[in-house]
C-alpha cells in the first residue's frame, strides 16, 4: 500500500503563540474537529514525502498526523 500527500483544507487560529489548526476538512466536503493538538515539531514525513511543521493530533479519538507545508496542509493517505 503506498502512502501519498493528501493536500486538505484546515481552519486554523494563527495568534501570538503561533498557529493552533482547530479543524480538517476533506475534499468531498467532511469536517473533521481537532479534540486536541498532542505534539507540534518540524518532522519529514518519511512515506509521503515532504516536511513541515507536523501536528500530532487527537482527531475522533484516534491519533493523526497533520502537515503544514507552508503554504498547504496535508495528511498522509493510503491508497491501493
Amino acid at each position: 500500500m503506498k502512502v501519498v500527500k493528501k493536500f486538505v483544507e484546515v481552519v486554523a487560529k494563527f495568534d501570538e503563540d503561533g498557529i493552533t489548526p482547530l479543524s480538517i476538512q476533506w475534499p468531498d466536503g467532511r469536517v473533521f474537529d481537532i479534540d486536541r493538538i498532542l505534539d507540534v515539531r518540524p518532522a519529514a514525513s518519511i512515506p509521503a514525502g515532504g516536511f513541515g511543521i507536523r501536528y500530532t493530533c487527537k482527531v475522533g479519538g484516534k491519533e493523526r498526523l497533520l502537515f503544514y507545508e507552508e503554504p498547504r496542509w496535508f495528511v498522509e493517505a493510503k491508497i491501493n
